[in-house]
């Protein structure tokens, strides 16, 4: 029998030689290198032009269009609120789904290249929303949870926006005008009583004073740490107490804005502070001499925590600005105060004081926006968008407080017009009557009538 070996070995090929292979085996190797390694190419290539690929559909939204995509993700959470309100579980549950699914899927995109933690956080409250509603739970519960979601849409614009140079712009120059008003009232203070107590010959009394007035300095930096801690540790709201905050500010700003109502204010205090300090004289109290030192300062300290706690509240992402504003206006109060007390130069108090109002009168208005602002965040004022009105960067919006909603709006309009009208009360119309009761006086010709 012939083996199979036997027929087939005619037609087997020659071995291969291993060692003392010809020139030619040079070649062989490269094209054998050239297909070993083709695939590997191939895979990297289309791996690479992949990477541009998915780089470029990140890319697909920009910040601009994911920001464009907040405001519609806004409007779903608002409808939805107003769906859980009205009893519509269903529906409700509907526009969660899709606000997320259709609107906020395309602000993750570009948000999780500038935060990634504020897309997990957003991603968790839109479930726990759904969940909510899913469950049958309160409309209090599921709006609560909406609350949270429109704080952490805030964030996500921010960190989505630039903040650019106009907004820090202004709130600096609020955060000057701040410290410098109420520095001010400090300086003029404590000239009048350290001058009086010169006058006096009793400078002795002038330690116990100023120690009073280093205390009052530092209760005011205590005061608003103690506001930050308190107004995040309450059982409350942040936007409510936010918003609440704001509104003192807004009330106490409007009271001392007026150059008339500050002066009247101003003398009656001054008259309280000097009764107190001759009666400490008279008494020789250390004590007593260093609580006129902090009474004369820290009324005007508190109101400056809190003008500075509505400002850190709303001035989200431009903390520096404000601290920058802060020192700028200290090293003014420095500078002026050696103008007063080293070099006995008087000041022009009116033309100073009276151009800061004017300016704490803006400051006033944008708290005021702000204030309503967040109220209507905690669900507490209605909220009617200006859908054509132009619309403001975030940044810019805090710093001024103009939201497009019809409440902010004619909130900031109205007390906007009483500031006018009073400016236009004290500085016209109230001067024309004066002169015209002094040319009556006086007996000029043609002076009308006294009434």
């Amino acid at each position: 029998m012939v083996s199979f070996s036997t027929l087939v070995a005619p037609y087997a090929p020659e071995p291969i030689k291993v060692i003392g292979e010809g020139p030619g085996i040079g070649r062989v190797r490269r094209f054998g290198l050239v297909f070993a390694v083709l695939p590997v190419a191939i895979v990297m290539l289309f791996g690479f032009a992949a990477s541009p690929a998915s780089a470029n559909e990140g890319l697909a939204v920009s910040k601009k269009e994911a920001i464009r995509q907040l405001a519609a993700t806004r409007a779903s959470v608002d409808q939805t609120l107003k769906l859980i309100k009205e009893g519509r579980s269903q529906e409700a549950f509907a526009e969660a789904r899709d606000g997320y699914l259709k609107q906020f899927e395309r602000v993750e995109i570009p948000l999780r290249v500038a935060n990634n933690g504020l897309t997990i956080e957003a991603e968790g409250r839109f479930a726990e929303i759904r969940q909510a509603i899913r469950n049958g739970d309160s409309p209090e519960r599921v709006r609560d949870r909406i609350i949270e979601l429109r704080r952490v849409l805030d964030d996500a614009e921010r960190a989505l926006t630039d903040v650019g140079v106009s907004a820090p712009l202004v709130v600096g120059t609020q955060s000057f005008l701040i410290i410098f008003r109420e520095g001010f009232e400090i300086v003029l203070l404590l000239a009048v009583l350290l001058g009086y107590l010169e006058a006096a010959r009793s400078t002795r009394f002038m330690r116990p004073i100023l120690v009073g007035v280093g205390i009052a300095v530092v209760s005011t930096v205590a005061t608003v740490v103690l506001l930050q801690t308190l107004l995040r540790s309450l059982p409350i709201p942040l936007e409510l107490l936010e918003g609440i905050t704001a509104l003192v500010s807004v009330a106490v700003l409007f009271y001392v804005s007026f150059w008339l109502i500050s002066r009247l204010e101003h003398r009656k205090w001054m008259e309280f502070l000097k009764a107190r300090m001759w009666n400490a004289i008279s008494v020789g109290s250390f004590g007593s001499l260093v609580g006129v030192g902090f009474t004369a300062v820290y009324r005007e300290g508190f109101e400056t925590a809190l003008f500075y706690q509505s400002l850190l509240s709303f001035g989200s992402g431009m903390t520096s600005a404000i601290l920058t504003g802060l020192a700028a206006g200290v090293a003014v109060l420095a500078l002026l105060s050696v103008i007063v007390f080293r070099l006995g130069r008087k000041v022009n108090v009116k033309v100073f004081m009276t151009t800061a109002v004017c300016f704490v009168m803006a400051t006033s208005v944008a708290f005021l926006g702000n204030a309503v602002h967040a109220l209507q965040t905690a669900d507490v004022v209605g909220y009617h968008a200006l859908t054509n009105w132009p619309k403001m960067p975030i940044f810019l919006a805090q710093a001024t407080g103009y939201w497009a909603t019809a409440e902010t709006v004619i909130a900031q309009i109205i007390l906007a017009s009483v500031y006018l009208l009073g400016a236009l009360e004290m500085f016209v119309l109230r001067p024309r009557r004066v002169r015209r009761r002094i040319a009556t006086a006086v007996g000029y010709p043609g002076a009308p009538a006294a009434a």
